[in-house]
């Protein structure tokens, strides 16, 4: 890896601002094509190595639900990249398996692969008795057209016939960390908040919160209206995982709500699965001190070692992610002290990669101007992990790395939706919870594609 990249002409090559804003990130490999979704890969060899036991729960306060410490993320579920069709099939067997192992939270909305996600888990849930299951979705009025009062409550009511349910367990403010006057335009001044508040007491709703991505001051303005008594926010949905437990604001935000004792549910726990396909050297770093485990499984064990967190969601396309996850939590062993400073020194390792943090959201999508945003990050990303990156001429390699990037690039992302077609209008920006400057990544990756083909010339 070392002789593929040398990582002081990269990041000069690159710009030293891919290494700030990518420092909170490892990546994933990249399948399918454009579009795809980046899943949550297992090492196979930590795979099939312990049995699946007895789950571990946790109980929320606030209601008495006795919650799995494993959530299903709906939002990845197996679909066609270029219809957006969902297998169904292959959900109902995951939802199926899920269960049968004491899986019972389940956190959708409507916003996920492009509106179908909370139609497909309604069908896979209803098969199964009502109390087997907790079902969480959210108010994901983001367009502009969806934040009248009238729009936002006739978003709310398709959930629940997209669900097929007469209550929602958990219900959230979806991603309410932009900006203070997004939050009050969104939830606030059109009352919808208060109508929310409204139909909890009518037993529509039983519990109520929020997801948060962004910077601290709307966490801590709605934190204040929950000590003022204004609000009660029934649980909080964070990003929380290894490596933002040293970079981002995750500490902050768990130290805060655990001081109120609000339960709190996790996303990312693999950084859209950056942390469970990792370099070599990483991987090698886990196995020393534990040859049969996945990568994945020293994500979870770490925020399953965190006592106010309720549940972690994982967004499990494929069956193995779910069997990898269902070994971890059932039952949880937590980690030990040392097994947490190893982790932390795993983190420190991660962090010297020069990656985008892009998580596979598609938040950003579409490009107005047709652009494959999330396609063109994540090739990125695919290839600084893999070492494989075209870096330097005077490397025996170079020609060989410099027209594989090139193949795998037009293979990947159609000569029209590449980063040369980025015209910087900026419509992504609001949107992006990793809070990327996108156009500026684009520009980088277009100037560096360029810069291979001439050299090829």
């Amino acid at each position: 890896m070392e002789k593929n990249i040398d990582r002081r002409e990269f990041l000069k090559r690159m710009g030293a601002g891919a290494a700030v804003i990518g420092a909170t990130s490892a990546l994933n490999s990249c399948s399918g094509g454009a579009g795809y979704a980046m899943i949550e890969n297992i090492d196979p060899a930590g795979s099939g190595t312990k049995p699946i036991g007895d789950m571990t729960y946790r109980i929320n306060h606030e209601c008495g639900d006795k919650v799995s410490i494993l959530g299903y993320g709906c939002m990845r579920w197996p679909n066609d990249p270029k219809t957006g069709v969902i297998d169904q099939e292959t959900v109902n067997r995951l939802v199926d398996t899920a269960i049968e192992h004491g899986v019972n939270y389940f956190d959708t909305s409507p916003a996920y692969l492009r509106g179908l996600s909370e139609r497909s888990t309604g069908i896979a849930l209803k098969r199964h008795p009502r109390d087997k299951y907790f079902i969480a979705t959210k108010l994901s009025n983001f367009a502009e057209q969806q934040k009248s009062r009238e729009a936002s409550i006739a978003l709310y009511n398709k959930s629940f016939t997209e669900l097929q349910v007469d209550y929602i367990d958990y219900m959230l403010l979806h991603s309410i960390g932009g900006s203070m006057e997004d939050f009050n335009k969104r939830y606030i001044r059109n009352g919808i908040l208060d109508f929310l508040v409204g139909e909890k007491k009518k037993g529509k709703i039983r519990n109520l919160g929020f997801s948060y991505h962004g910077d601290n001051m709307v966490f801590d303005h709605v934190m204040k209206m929950h000590d003022e008594g204004q609000y009660h926010w029934d649980f909080v949905q964070i990003q929380m995982n290894y490596v933002d437990w040293i970079t981002g604001n995750c500490r902050y935000l768990y130290e805060e709500l655990t001081k109120r004792n609000i339960p709190i549910i996790i996303m990312e726990p693999l950084l859209g699965g950056r942390l469970s396909k990792l370099p070599n050297h990483v991987i090698a770093h886990f196995k020393q001190r534990r040859p049969n485990d996945s990568a994945a499984s020293w994500a979870f064990r770490f925020l399953g070692t965190y006592p106010n967190i309720l549940t972690v969601l994982s967004g499990m396309t494929y069956m193995e992610h779910l069997e990898d996850n269902l070994r971890t939590y059932c039952p949880l062993e937590p980690l030990t002290d040392g097994d947490m400073k190893y982790l932390e020194e795993a983190a420190h390792l991660i962090l010297k990669y020069p990656t985008i943090p892009c998580n596979d959201c598609k938040y950003c999508m579409p490009c107005p101007y047709g652009l494959d945003i999330p396609g063109i990050l994540l090739h990125y990303n695919k290839f600084v992990n893999e070492g494989t990156m075209p870096n330097e001429q005077g490397d025996e390699n170079y020609k060989r790395l410099r027209r594989n990037y090139l193949i795998s690039y037009n293979r990947t992302i159609p000569a029209l939706r590449q980063a040369d077609h980025c015209i910087h209008c900026n419509a992504c920006l609001s949107h992006c919870p990793q809070k990327i400057n996108i156009p500026q990544e684009l520009e980088k990756i277009g100037n560096f594609i360029e810069q291979l083909k001439r050299e090829g010339r």
